[in-house]
């Protein structure tokens, strides 16, 4: 990378993390609640499911609370605007709360963006973490308020599983301590979160090459492009974005989801890209995701890794929406997120 382009982006970072709201990172003894602004508990995550993940976090030294209406249903799997978002505020104006994390992805949280109280989140920062779905949430609260959110694991994929020591570790990493992370690809993974059975990781898929160090933003992308046009759409300009799509979504559409990015008016600014694991059902290849890439000149010249642990299988990372990070692709990818 030339040297003006590195001392280039050095600046810019340096701005924007002057700006940058990072909530305290978690100790033991602290209260983590959990609520549910896309989907609620379904019948399908028992008891003991229910009890297992929230043992996982206890095992943290965390107190786990719960939102008052996270086991509401309705015809979406969720409950109305008006609860969600008292379950989230009263989450935020608790003092004894330090983090936030949602019982899972789904649906409906786009719902939420134009009624949240920002002045009232941006008053009381924490972390807030959540997958999928979440993404519109915790985008629009880190473009609204500059307060860094987190894509990482819900509430239900600490249920004991092949993988999930792996899912708990990053999330440990990235939110009990301030520490530079380097992400390492996992040894195992499964499909499906739903399943206890677990396959060999083959590691990252190198698909382009070269540096970038800038803030992170991403998460999934179908609900990332729900937020075009928006006020709550996050600048992309110095970012390098992290992606992934499911199964519902075939090798083709995710071609054209990234093609919606790119016409953003300043993707030209983008300056990296980390994709994560594709579900076996996008019929997603190694093979297949290089030709979408290299038919797309506007990400010829920046680096591109894949298959990193997060998205729609697992085990999962977490890492900030709004964080700093090294991206390497040569002979090997290096994955260090410098900032959370």
């Amino acid at each position: 990378m030339p040297l003006t382009r590195v001392r280039t982006e050095c600046y810019a970072i340096d701005r924007y993390m002057e700006k940058l709201i990072i909530p305290r990172k978690l100790k033991s003894g602290d209260e983590i609640r959990i609520v549910a602004p896309a989907k609620s508990f379904q019948p399908t995550f028992t008891k003991e499911m229910r009890e297992s993940a929230k043992a996982r976090l206890e095992s943290f030294g965390l107190t786990v609370t719960f939102g008052r209406y996270v086991d509401e249903n309705d015809e979406f799997n969720s409950t109305s605007v008006e609860h969600r978002l008292k379950d989230l505020h009263a989450a935020f104006l608790d003092k004894n709360v330090k983090a936030i994390l949602a019982v899972q992805g789904g649906a409906q949280s786009n719902q939420l963006l134009k009624c949240l109280d920002y002045k009232l989140i941006k008053k009381n920062p924490k972390i807030l973490c959540g997958m999928s779905d979440i993404t519109a949430l915790a985008s629009a609260i880190y473009t609204e308020t500059g307060l860094m959110t987190y894509s990482g694991p819900g509430f239900t994929l600490f249920k004991n599983s092949k993988t999930v020591d792996y899912t708990a570790d990053y999330f440990q990493k990235v939110l009990f301590s301030e520490d530079a992370v380097e992400i390492h690809p996992s040894t195992l993974f499964s499909n499906k979160r739903s399943d206890m059975t677990a396959e060999s990781n083959e590691g990252y898929w190198i698909i382009n090459k070269g540096e970038a160090h800038g803030k992170i933003v991403g998460g999934n992308l179908i609900t990332f492009n729900m937020l075009q046009g928006s006020p709550f759409m996050p600048d992309i300009s110095d970012a390098i974005l992290f992606f992934e799509d499911n199964d519902k979504e075939s090798f083709r559409a995710f071609a054209n989801h990234l093609q919606s990015v790119i016409n953003q008016p300043n993707f030209h600014k983008v300056i990296g890209l980390v994709i994560g694991r594709f579900q076996k059902g996008s019929e997603m290849t190694q093979i297949l995701l290089k030709k979408i890439i290299k038919a797309k000149k506007e990400l010829s010249t920046i680096p591109v890794a894949a298959n990193v642990d997060f998205g729609h299988t697992v085990p999962m990372i977490t890492f900030p929406i709004g964080g700093q990070l090294t991206l390497k692709v040569g002979r090997r990818v290096l994955i260090e997120i410098d900032k959370h």
